[in-house]
């Protein structure tokens, strides 16, 4: 049981920082969308929604890390490593944004290729690319930050 339990713990702490900065980053993306979209009538998105985004990003991150081609550049100047992560976290988490999306209009559809039709109609483009740029952005951020600290090292206290 105490196996169980210390793994349980390990692999928390390897969730904890990713989702922390990735729910601290989105939850700021949603105030400054709400405050841009007051009073238009347009939806603002819930913090739940974000909150599962967040937790999303946080698990993508860790399975991506999970493969061993993800470290390709190790010795090389960081900006290979940040450029090279920064790619494969945000096309994980595109492909796992998409097929959330996805999993919505199969249900609604009842069929998996009736659903990804429907879901390709209706996708509003500037909204997905809009949030598409800030996802790079956010992630570029979140590879850029784990460089440096890989590097550098941890500040323990």
């Amino acid at each position: 049981m105490s196996n169980f339990v210390s793994k349980g713990k390990e692999e928390i702490g390897k969730l904890l920082p990713p989702t922390i900065f990735f729910f601290v980053t989105l939850h700021l993306i949603a105030l400054m969308r709400s405050l841009m979209l007051k009073g238009t009538g347009i939806p603002v998105v819930s913090s739940v929604v974000v909150t599962v985004g967040a937790l999303t990003l946080g698990k993508a991150v860790l399975i991506v890390d999970a493969f061993a081609f993800v470290n390709r550049y190790p010795d090389k100047p960081l900006a290979y490593n940040i450029a090279w992560k920064t790619a494969i976290y945000f096309f994980a988490a595109t492909f796992i944004h998409y097929l959330e999306n996805l999993y919505d209009f199969w249900k609604e559809t009842g069929s998996l290729i009736a659903g990804n039709h429907k879901l390709l109609i209706e996708i509003v483009w500037p909204h997905f690319l809009a949030t598409e740029m800030l996802l790079v952005a956010i992630l570029f951020s979140y590879c850029t930050i784990r460089e440096i600290i890989r590097v550098i090292g941890r500040v323990v206290a």
